[in-house]
């Protein structure tokens, strides 16, 4: 997720436009899925105006991710698969679509947290290329929590693994759009957590959230009443999980970087889970 140049559009930050004509949402779109996602969507355009109506987007792009995801489980699972060989689809499938930048993420993320440095040589911890043990050790037990939480879902049928795997993407990326809200500053003015930081207004972060709710809610309907209401408790409480990663993130850090939207789209991802599996 701190890549410098992402899908379709050039190196750097996007420019400061003053008067320049705010985005559509076509436009967005094409934002949030070209750079979130490794679709073959074209960024059109790059500028501070496109990321905040991308970042806005993000949740829609949480759902074809889930959708994708649960698509590959359920099939697995209607095909004769085990629930866990479904758990383990559906988690790998959000992955691969994002080409594992916000695993990375977090494993950066850990690191950082873990070294004890004041913020500039944390922030030098995480720019490294390798991954430290306190990395290691997150994303371990992050995964094997995300296709435990999975996997059970998926036992209890197809439709109830599939709005799992919806639910846990949507939150995902409204965690994106939450933490780049304004009043969340840039930890350095490089990288895609910079070119993103601080575009969208508060409201609109708080009405993405949520319909992140709503769309979670609306992906488990089919299963019944119950699970939806889970998958929508589940969807709040897993951005109130990434909303307090990212705000130790940015005490420790001084900000968010592009590693940071990874780190708290993973904690919202598998704190949905856990708690649709418990409800």
């Amino acid at each position: 997720m701190d890549a410098s140049s992402p899908a379709g559009g050039p190196a750097g930050s996007p420019a400061g436009t003053p008067g320049a004509a705010p985005a559509s949402t076509a436009e967005g779109l094409r934002f949030a899925f070209g750079t979130l996602t490794v679709l073959p969507v074209r960024v059109a355009r790059w500028d501070r105006h496109a990321a905040r109506a991308g970042m806005v987007c993000a949740p829609a792009v949480g759902l074809v991710v889930g959708g994708l995801a649960a698509a590959a489980g359920a099939a697995l699972l209607l095909g004769g698969a085990s629930a866990l060989l479904a758990g383990v689809a559906s988690t790998a499938v959000p992955a691969v679509l994002t080409r594992g930048l916000h695993l990375d993420g977090l494993a950066d993320v850990a690191d950082g947290l873990g070294s004890g440095k004041p913020a500039d040589a944390a922030l030098r911890v995480m720019k490294q290329s390798d991954i430290g043990p306190f990395g290691v050790v997150t994303l371990v037990f992050v995964l094997l929590a995300q296709v435990a939480a999975l996997a059970e879902l998926y036992a209890r049928g197809w439709a109830a693994g599939a709005a799992g795997a919806v639910a846990a993407a949507v939150a995902a990326r409204g965690a994106l759009t939450l933490a780049a809200r304004r009043g969340v500053p840039a930890a350095r003015p490089e990288g895609l957590g910079a070119a993103v930081a601080e575009t969208v207004p508060r409201a609109a972060a708080l009405t993405a959230a949520g319909c992140c709710a709503v769309l979670s809610a609306g992906g488990a309907w089919p299963v019944g009443r119950t699970a939806a209401a889970a998958a929508a408790a589940g969807t709040v409480l897993g951005l109130c999980a990434a909303e307090l990663l990212l705000r130790h993130c940015v005490r420790r850090f001084g900000g968010v970087t592009g590693d940071v939207f990874g780190g708290v789209a993973e904690a919202a991802a598998s704190c949905t889970l856990v708690v649709a599996v418990l409800l």
